[in-house]
């Protein structure tokens, strides 16, 4: 048995590395909405078979980031502004409700490492969004979203609010790049988000994440205009 193992685990894993090597690249940007290709150009892309480009690309297809066409292949997810709207709506009341279950049941006791860990993402995040330096901020963004959802310690919440934040990003990240300098223009509130966590002062979260949205659907809507 031990011998059929290994190239599934490489296949699973190489599969793993192209998908999150795509999200990646259009997240930020580099591949941009309504981009098409196929299966052939990103495994001479990266050098690879084509098998595990195919389930990588079929995987960000169930993840919202791209269209499947059929008999011509991929094409990267075109958001709209109704959709964004939507999305950042959405993400805002799933975690309002969040907060509000945990201020109903208490806060209960938060593993000190996981303060700590979910601490050094947000201050990396907010060093990244007053420097402006977009690319930098995204992942951060994620990846501190992502651990304070995880706290709540229901992994399926923890999913959909990385499929919408990814998603809205997506949509933001093009009119972002319109700016010539984006050095505190992004919303930079994450610490003073966790410390209102780790203080289990959920009126404190509630503003924050009401402030988040506001601040996230001005800015947006300010520049959408300029690109359809």
């Amino acid at each position: 048995m031990a011998e059929g193992v290994g190239p599934l685990v490489r296949r699973s894993s190489l599969r793993q590395q192209i998908a999150d090597a795509l999200r990646d690249e259009i997240i930020t940007g580099r591949l941009q909405a309504g981009r098409h290709f196929t299966v052939k150009q990103i495994a001479e892309t990266y050098g690879v078979s084509a098998t595990p480009v195919r389930e990588a690309l079929v995987d960000l297809s169930a993840q919202g980031l791209l269209e499947v066409e059929q008999h011509r292949g991929f094409q990267v997810r075109q958001f709209t502004a109704e959709d964004f709207r939507t999305l950042t709506d959405a993400r805002t009341l799933v975690v309002n409700a969040a907060f509000r279950r945990l201020a109903e049941h208490g806060m209960g006791d938060l593993p000190d490492d996981a303060i700590a860990s979910v601490r050094r993402r947000a201050e990396a995040a907010a060093r990244a969004a007053r420097a402006g330096v977009l690319d930098v901020l995204i992942g951060c963004d994620l990846r501190f979203w992502g651990e304070l959802s995880a706290m709540g310690g229901n992994p399926h919440l923890s999913e959909f609010l990385d499929r919408v934040r990814t998603q809205a990003w997506i949509y933001a990240v093009p009119h972002l790049r319109s700016l010539p300098d984006l050095a505190g223009v992004c919303w930079a509130g994450h610490v003073e988000l966790v410390d209102a966590v780790a203080a289990r002062d959920t009126a404190e979260a509630l503003r924050l994440t009401k402030e988040h949205h506001t601040h996230t659907r001005a800015l947006i809507e300010k520049l959408a205009p300029a690109h359809p």
